[in-house]
């Protein structure tokens, strides 16, 4: 039973990074739809943001796969296992703070905090099932 949960905290934190794969392939129109839709202003198109918003979006992605991989393959990986779960709670830790200085509203802030902490936070109580 814990290695089940222990998979599941893994899908979770995959599904949080991976879904950044829309903003590898969505157009400017999108994201600035998307972003909207989450609160921000709309951005004038800056090549530079763009390109930025790919490098990102593709690391944010490539990261979630990783998390899918350790789900997937929790035994053969179990010694990366807690390093995932600190680097969730570490990002909790960066969203908490950034969020609260800048007074970002409820959504997705709530969401992607609580991700975090309660994803990590059971990445890191439930790593040792992945050894058993």
């Amino acid at each position: 039973m814990p290695l089940r949960l222990l998979r599941l905290f893994l899908i979770f934190s995959a599904i949080g990074w991976g879904v950044c794969i829309v903003g590898v392939f969505a157009s400017w129109p999108q994201i600035n739809s998307i972003a909207q839709g989450m609160g921000a202003h709309a951005i004038a198109y800056d090549p530079m943001l763009d390109y930025w918003l790919r490098m990102v979006c593709g690391a944010f992605t490539l990261v979630g796969a990783w998390y899918l991989a350790l789900a997937l393959w929790p035994r053969k990986f179990a010694v990366a296992i807690p390093f995932f779960g600190w680097i969730m709670i570490a990002e909790g830790v960066l969203l908490l703070v950034s969020g609260l200085r800048a007074g970002i509203g409820p959504f997705p802030f709530y969401a992607d905090v609580a991700l975090s902490f309660v994803c990590g936070g059971g990445i890191v109580a439930l790593a040792k099932a992945a050894r058993l």
